[in-house]
């Protein structure tokens, strides 16, 4: 079973379960998921591998979507996923889409992707945790991760009383093809769905729009001028009223 953040109370709508992406949790979502709740119950997980959830040997898209499953139960759900969680949140959409009533998809495709994130495991292994008593002094190991918001986020996993990450580094290295990549499924998701972009993010290609509305032939597509991948961090309010326009039509 997933750990889950909850926010808000029941209410007649249906709960907003977030599904965060590669490396993440659900308190990376904490503040959005709090701002969503004033009028629904909003979930956050932790998905298998990250934060304070199980970790698995497998990380394939059809085991993360049957986490989400299991965590929703009989209760259809509105669901949003970013990258790695919007993978799983597709795939669960189309192998059991009476699960969902509106799906969004934040910067991500159902598609195949050529990089790979081992580089940033690499780093995170390298750091000496025995040296570590504060994220402070990890950070200085993670220099070799040179963008400062990828290793300010890198860092939101590592628990330094503990001495340890809050990720199953093994796991998701092995299954690193897997999480780049996006599985063979027969079926599609007729409800709702939006397509929710950084506007200086290139995961989501014009060449991927007739993959998209194959599976998804109700699919919106919008973009968030002056965000990349990480847009909900980026561009807050922005992608906020973006979701909730969609949510609330």
């Amino acid at each position: 079973m997933l750990n889950t953040i909850r926010h808000g109370t029941p209410t007649d709508r249906p709960p907003l379960m977030i599904a965060h992406g590669l490396f993440g949790s659900a308190r990376n979502w904490g503040v959005i998921a709090k701002r969503l709740s004033s009028d629904r119950e909003v979930v956050a997980v932790d998905m298998r591998n990250h934060g304070d959830s199980a970790w698995r040997d497998s990380h394939s898209y059809p085991d993360l979507a049957a986490d989400l499953a299991q965590a929703a139960g009989d209760r259809p759900h509105d669901l949003l996923g970013h990258s790695m969680g919007g993978k799983a949140a597709m795939t669960l959409a189309l192998t059991q889409p009476e699960r969902l009533r509106r799906l969004v998809v934040a910067d991500i495709a159902p598609v195949a992707y050529d990089h790979s994130q081992a580089h940033l495991i690499e780093a995170m292994r390298a750091v000496d945790l025995s040296r570590v008593a504060r994220r402070s002094e990890a950070a200085e190991q993670l220099a070799r991760v040179p963008d400062d918001g990828t290793r300010a986020f890198l860092l939101q996993s590592l628990d330094a009383a503990a001495g340890r990450w809050t990720l199953n580094l093994d796991a998701l290295e092995a299954e690193m093809p897997k999480i780049v990549g996006f599985p063979e499924i027969e079926g599609r998701f007729d409800g709702p769905a939006l397509f929710l972009s950084g506007g200086e993010s290139d995961y989501v290609r014009p060449e991927h729009r007739d993959r998209i509305k194959a599976l998804f032939p109700q699919a919106r597509f919008a973009r968030i001028p002056g965000a990349r991948h990480w847009l909900h961090a980026e561009k807050p309010r922005e992608f906020e009223a973006a979701l909730r326009a969609f949510l609330d039509a």
